[in-house]
């Protein structure tokens, strides 16, 4: 029988897995003169200040004006919230956490025209809290082309392109950096989603375009940085922006056949086979989603201990003011007291993560944009939870319980 050969997916993974007979021959040394910059500069172009529209809290009594919200929302998901000093100098930390404090995604602000910005491109600087206009003609239709034409950019006027720089995890993290660089772009998304809870936006996540038309319409170098997420962000304050639900991913190709990749090309590999390319299929039309993507549970151990998580629910007070006040607080830190938690916080996380239809009554979304969550289960291995035995446990959402 003729052995199938595993996908470039597949390969890239097993490839990249940490293994114990293994992990010491990949601490490759790191060359500190070539620290990447986790900023990226234009040499022209038109900037914005966003920092005269900052507030320390959010006025529930006052109506925020353009500015205003979409400075609280950039500040809150990829602005700077502190520094720590080190022997290169002042390294900045943003509002979304990433591995190795590296930060390898760029925003991108497409607009169709509004009031404060006009048609254009736009780069948010987060190391000065702006938005840099470099592009200023209409490219709305190129997004849209694109985009497969995804109904969700049809009435909406402002979209947020997220990129990643290669080389900033790479640097680091080689290969594998690719695993990092989803994970960091997680956590982007995620605070977008949060953010523009309280700044009156709801963001339609596409993960389905085409990467070279999208790369072209950002003007990027391909050879360091590429397109991985659009998200049309929807004005909730435009009753006509009040929109359905649809898909937010296409399947690019499976490719099997490929060469002997050496060390250090891996990534752009996977990445480039990965591609969907104006010669793909064409969506005959998006899907719309109305219900919650979580159908059963996978796993059902027939002798496991099952423990329930349903709880009550975190109270972020008045206008969501203490969910604001926490992503701006928290970040990316080493300093664990190695305490153990209490079962209530772990199971107040699991609630807040994956039973988003309990904080409707708090203006939440009920039921956010993911791209697949039939793709992704949840084990979780405890060994330091007051009131939970130490092992390895299945959260299984839908029943809402733990399954060791």
């Amino acid at each position: 029988m003729t052995e199938v050969k595993q996908s470039i997916a597949q390969h890239y993974h097993e490839r990249t897995k940490y293994d114990p007979e293994t992990i010491g021959s990949k601490n490759h040394q790191i060359d500190w003169e070539k620290q990447p910059i986790p900023f990226k500069e234009y040499k022209v172009g038109t900037t914005i200040d966003l920092k005269p529209y900052l507030q320390e809290q959010i006025d529930p009594e006052k109506d925020l004006g353009e500015g205003e919200r979409l400075s609280n929302l950039f500040l809150c998901s990829y602005g700077l919230t502190g520094k720590v000093a080190t022997m290169m100098g002042n390294h900045y930390l943003r509002a979304a956490p990433s591995a190795g404090g590296l930060y390898p995604a760029e925003v991108y602000l497409i607009s169709r025209g509004t009031p404060l910005l006009p048609a254009g491109l736009y780069n948010y600087q987060a190391k000065t809290h702006s938005l840099l206009r470099f592009w200023d003609n209409r490219i709305w239709p190129e997004l849209q082309d694109a985009c497969f034409w995804h109904p969700a950019l049809e009435n909406t006027k402002l979209a947020i392109a997220i990129t990643t720089i290669f080389y900033r995890s790479a640097w680091r993290y080689e290969d594998r950096a690719y695993r990092r660089i989803f994970l960091d772009t997680g956590h982007l998304l995620g605070n977008i989603e949060l953010a523009s809870a309280f700044t009156n936006y709801r963001p339609h996540l596409i993960g389905g375009f085409t990467d070279e038309a999208i790369n072209q319409m950002l003007y990027l170098d391909t050879q360091e940085e590429q397109a991985i997420a659009i998200v049309a962000l929807a004005d909730l304050l435009d009753i006509e922006q009040n929109l359905s639900q649809w898909e937010s991913a296409l399947p690019s190709g499976t490719q099997t056949d490929y060469p002997l990749i050496p060390d250090g090309e891996l990534l752009k590999y996977l990445h480039q086979a990965a591609h969907i390319n104006s010669n793909s299929p064409k969506v005959p039309s998006w899907k719309t989603r109305e219900t919650a993507e979580y159908s059963e549970d996978k796993y059902n151990f027939p002798f496991c201990t099952k423990v329930s998580t349903v709880t009550p629910s975190i109270s972020w007070g008045r206008d969501l003011g203490a969910l604001r006040k926490t992503i701006l607080k928290r970040r990316s830190t080493r300093e664990y007291t190695g305490e153990p938690i209490a079962l209530k916080e772990l199971l107040a996380v699991l609630d807040f993560t994956y039973q988003p239809h309990h904080y409707i009554n708090q203006d939440l979304d009920r039921n956010p944009d993911y791209f697949d969550l039939s793709l992704i289960e949840t084990f979780i291995a405890v060994s330091g939870v007051d009131g939970l035995e130490e092992g390895c446990y299945y959260y299984a959402p839908v029943a809402q319980e733990l399954r060791q």
